[in-house]
């Protein structure tokens, strides 16, 4: 029990807590609405499933494995987050549309591989939870744990942005959140981009 309490602590601050995918729904959110940005989520949740699951069931060769390719997949993840950003500011600027469509769930999947920060979150959570025996069971336990906290906590996001919708309907503070949000990820991306390629060799976080 001790041990399953301090999974869902850390689970629950690495899930809920800023970080790329959040600030995304939420920008989708305001811009889309929650209906048309479950795919995004709904992505998000099953490729971020499978991380854990995966990782955690071989764990065993798992980070000697992941470790030389897991910082090109993490720069990669933080340049495609300098590009969202960057979409949702030249969306902001003065006689410009509003984002043509939101990010659907092949994409919100597939995002999970080079997403920074669930590659620390999903190998740090194997190495630190997973137990010696019932591999199995321990995989399952940690990806279930995941996915049953992620769940509310995208959709507090998710709901949100949705909810500013209200105060977003003019072009003017539409715009201004836009900027707010491209500024946010592009932050984001900058710091754990300068987290990986300073990050000393032979470390998970």
């Amino acid at each position: 029990m001790p041990e399953f309490f301090a999974l869902f602590s850390y689970l629950l601050v690495m899930i809920i807590t800023p970080g790329p995918n959040n600030l995304m729904l939420t920008a989708s959110g305001a811009n889309f609405g929650v209906r048309r940005s479950l795919p995004h989520l709904s992505g998000i949740l099953l490729g971020n499933a499978a991380q854990f699951f995966l990782c955690s069931l071989l764990l065993a060769g798992a980070a000697g494995v992941l470790e030389p390719v897991r910082k090109p997949l993490a720069v990669l993840g933080c340049l495609y987050l300098l590009w969202i950003a960057l979409k949702l500011a030249r969306a902001s600027a003065p006689g410009q549309r509003r984002i043509g469509k939101p990010v659907g769930f092949v994409g919100g999947m597939l995002f999970q591989c080079v997403n920074p920060k669930a590659w620390i979150m999903v190998l740090n959570a194997a190495v630190l939870f997973m137990p010696t025996g019932s591999q199995w069971l321990g995989a399952l336990t940690i990806t279930a744990t995941a996915f049953g906290i992620g769940v509310p906590s995208l959709l507090c996001w998710v709901w949100g942005g949705d909810r500013l919708r209200r105060w977003l309907g003019k072009p003017r503070a539409l715009a201004a959140f836009n900027l707010c949000m491209a500024g946010l990820l592009a932050g984001t991306a900058l710091w754990l981009l300068y987290g990986e390629l300073w990050r000393p060799a032979g470390t998970v976080a």
